[in-house]
């Protein structure tokens, strides 16, 4: 489980494609303290660390997680938002991430006001129901709040800190970014079905 709080900005070494594809992320992270087998969250999708370095880890991503993902797009140089997992204890600064990306959502619009960024994203249609205005949503693994829905459309307000400590700050139009519903969206939804 995952908070959605972004730790460090990783940045894409290299990958290789074997069986599946094998992805060399450098962080900042002290990686004497990551086991073997942990999960990180690599711009919301929860992998597992296959191999470490003095400052990078090695992840197996399977052609399922790319078919349902942005890491397709994923290249080396490409900087990535990166969370470790919540231990017992931790501050739940965000919502309740469990990064199973659910699909990618597409910027189609963008906009300063201020010091912040309005950001427009279209979400698929079937994923769409679960967004509310003032609810959670994990884009590229970093929480935040909706600010209005229409149709499938929401929009996101980026703040200056937001920007600056994620990749938030490099967004364009047409980027693919990975969307996961608040769980709760989801449970709430499945009861009315039920009723």
């Amino acid at each position: 489980m995952f908070t959605g709080i972004v730790t460090d900005m990783g940045e894409i070494r290299t990958l290789d494609k074997r069986g599946d594809l094998r992805a060399r992320i450098a962080t900042g992270y002290d990686t004497a303290t990551i086991d073997m087998g942990a999960s990180i969250a690599c711009d919301g999708v929860c992998l597992t660390v296959v191999d470490l370095g003095p400052d990078w880890f090695d992840m197996d991503v399977s052609a399922e997680t790319l078919s349902k993902t942005n890491l397709e797009s994923w290249v080396p140089g490409r900087r990535v938002n990166l969370e470790r997992a919540l231990k017992v204890g931790d501050e739940l600064g965000g919502h309740i991430v469990s990064g199973h990306v659910d699909g990618v959502a597409v910027v189609t619009a963008m906009a300063e006001e201020g010091d912040s960024t309005r950001v427009t994203l279209e979400a698929p249609k079937e994923l769409a129901r679960f967004i509310a205005p003032k609810g959670s949503v994990a884009l590229n693994g970093t929480s935040l709040t909706v600010n209005e829905v229409d149709g499938c459309s929401f929009g996101i307000n980026f703040i200056p800190h937001t920007k600056a400590v994620t990749t938030w700050g490099q967004v364009a139009v047409g980027d693919r970014v990975n969307l996961e519903i608040d769980t709760l969206a989801r449970y709430v939804a499945r009861l009315a079905e039920m009723s």
